[in-house]
């Protein structure tokens, strides 16, 4: 049952938990053990959880440190009370730190993974441009392109069209904004618009055509999705002008 839950799922499960389970391993050392080093074995169990990357984890086991640190670890014992201030302190601490630590953790996996997806980018990029070179027909490239676009942008279906406009759907900008109509979109708030979406290909100032994108249910790209996926139009633009220019 354990491999069907999700990474959030078992970041929450732990984040309530660990720290109790922590605390009633402590529970026989607390006569001779400072409440400072309990707060800090602690603080190692909210650093343990963060590293699962869940922020809401994160500070949840932060939270939960706190509370049962009270309960099992300062005096009166087994009791939601505390009655010295340097508890009332090291307990304050504890949330504070804890909170911190698990955010930094988890901010620190978000750039490895940004990390990674990036150099996805970078690859995808790469390959498209090769190809655009190398192709003896830029519908060779057009299909990689559509294929690339589906999975880049979370789409259900992608298509071309050579040179028209026909229509006023929501259109993907060179900059990663959408603009519908004379609004612009908030991709990042509410997703990808629209039944369809274009993507328009030029080079050199010349218009060739453009991607009509068919959105999944809740995609939402981020704007680093949204701009590789210019590009990519850019290299067709690219692969188009340059048959052109051969059959000329």
């Amino acid at each position: 049952m354990l491999r069907y839950l999700t990474r959030g799922q078992v970041a929450v499960a732990a984040a309530l938990a660990v720290p109790p389970a922590v605390c009633t391993v402590l529970v026989p050392f607390r006569t001779v053990m400072s409440n400072t080093n309990a707060a800090l074995v602690l603080v190692v169990a909210v650093v343990a959880v963060a590293t699962l990357g869940h922020r809401v984890a994160g500070a949840l086991t932060a939270l939960s440190a706190a509370v049962w640190f009270d309960f099992f670890l300062t005096r009166p014992y087994e009791a939601f009370t505390v009655t010295k201030s340097a508890d009332i302190t090291t307990a304050v601490l504890l949330l504070v730190v804890g909170i911190a630590v698990s955010q930094l953790s988890a901010r620190a996996r978000e750039l490895k993974v940004i990390a990674i997806t990036d150099a996805d980018y970078l690859a995808q990029i790469h390959h498209t441009a090769r190809l655009a070179e190398t192709a003896t027909s830029p519908h060779t490239v057009i299909d990689h392109v559509c294929r690339q676009l589906v999975g880049l942008l979370g789409l259900s279906g992608c298509r071309f069209e050579y040179g028209t406009l026909i229509g006023h759907p929501p259109r993907l900008e060179k900059d990663g904004a959408i603009v519908w109509g004379r609004r612009h979109w908030d991709a990042d708030r509410y997703g990808l618009p629209g039944e369809e979406l274009e993507l328009r290909v030029f080079h050199n100032g010349r218009f060739y055509g453009r991607f009509l994108l068919q959105p999944a249910p809740g995609s939402a790209p981020p704007l680093a999705a949204r701009l590789v996926a210019v590009t990519l139009a850019d290299q067709v633009g690219a692969a188009l002008d340059t048959a052109g220019r051969v059959r000329a």
